[in-house]
């Protein structure tokens, strides 16, 4: 008998790929005798090289060598030739549902996620806002592999890392070993949308605050870009406990490898969530436009550290994209840095 083999497809930001890593393992983990390749951006690799004996990752660049129908129909010749038995399409936009209409024509087992769009207005409506727990993205996951005859336990993931966590020694000397009275302390306080980016003048006093009260500890800022680079030199600068990550790693493995040993993480509604909670490190979320009612909460991580104003008009925005309904952004401004401060504490414990 042909071994099953499944093709995963997944594009788009890295936080929505690290959102599969729990369900395809889980696959992977529950079905050995079948096979599993992921197609996604090239930056996802580190997520899923060692995630499991059955697991393969296949990256394709959309934006040059595939670009356009052209592009599609050649990635799609080269799909073809790797003989896959089904498909999960775990992202449904244009370019997937493209490729999915081509397999489909193959006659290939087909299967997408349901991204639930009528729920989402709901939650984010103006008027009638209706304000419950969605389904989550691994649950929307899960539902695509079930759908095609392999039905999993997700939680029994816990991380990408042994118990012990990443080794160390792959890590740059200026980020050094751990030192047993040492807290690590991981802050990422950017995101891709301002609905989703806590004050940063709010942040600093963050930093400050944190520096007096654990005057051994070690903060660790993640995040690469224009805006990153600029504060993170000018925190680094006044707070000698500070250390800009994206400096001195080379690659997101790195990254994760660091995320696995910190006794906390501070993040937005962002990838950098997501990332540390594929190495079960505790994150200590901030929420604004967005609302984990919407699924996209970190992988186990508790409710109780999810950071948020109570408004009326929260959520307004699932990606947190759209600009303030009341131009004021209260649902970031009304957080208070005591209350984010109180949260790492008692994570830190």
């Amino acid at each position: 008998m042909k071994r099953e083999h499944i093709l995963v497809i997944r594009f788009s930001a890295l936080g929505d790929v690290a959102m599969t890593v729990p369900v395809v393992w889980a696959v992977a983990t529950q079905y050995p005798d079948i096979h599993i390749t992921v197609l996604s951006k090239k930056t996802a690799r580190p997520l899923f090289e060692d995630l499991a004996p059955n697991v393969s990752f296949m990256e394709a660049d959309l934006q040059k060598e595939y670009r356009g129908i052209k592009g599609l129909n050649a990635l799609y010749r080269r799909l073809v030739a790797k003989q896959f038995t089904k498909v999960a399409d775990l992202h449904s936009v244009l370019r997937s549902d493209y490729l999915r209409m081509l397999f489909n024509l193959g006659r290939y087992r087909v299967e997408h996620i349901d991204k639930h769009r009528g729920l989402r207005r709901q939650l984010v409506s103006d008027k009638n806002k209706v304000k419950q727990q969605l389904p989550t993205s691994f649950e929307n996951y899960a539902d695509v592999f079930a759908r095609l005859g392999y039905p999993v336990e997700i939680n029994q993931f816990h991380s990408i890392f042994p118990a012990e966590g990443g080794n160390l020694n792959l890590l740059p000397k200026e980020v050094g070993p751990k030192k047993d009275f040492e807290q690590w302390i991981g802050i990422a306080p950017f995101a891709a949308h301002k609905g989703k980016v806590y004050p940063l003048q709010s942040m600093e006093e963050i930093i400050f605050q944190l520096t007096r009260k654990y005057p051994k500890a070690r903060i660790f800022f993640f995040g690469r870009g224009r805006q990153e680079t600029k504060y993170f030199g000018l925190w680094c600068a006044q707070y000698r406990q500070c250390l800009n990550v994206g400096k001195y790693c080379e690659n997101i493995y790195q990254e994760l490898i660091l995320m696995s040993h910190l006794d906390v993480m501070l993040s937005m509604d962002s990838a950098n969530m997501h990332l540390a909670s594929l190495t079960a490190t505790p994150v200590v979320s901030i929420w604004g436009a967005t609302h984990p009612y919407a699924g996209f909460m970190g992988f186990k991580q508790s409710e109780e550290n999810a950071i948020q104003t109570d408004l009326d008009c929260r959520p307004c925005s699932i990606f947190g994209n759209k600009p303030c309904r009341r131009g004021d952004y209260a649902c970031l401004e009304g957080i208070k840095p005591e209350q984010v401060i109180e949260r790492v504490g008692a994570v830190i414990g």
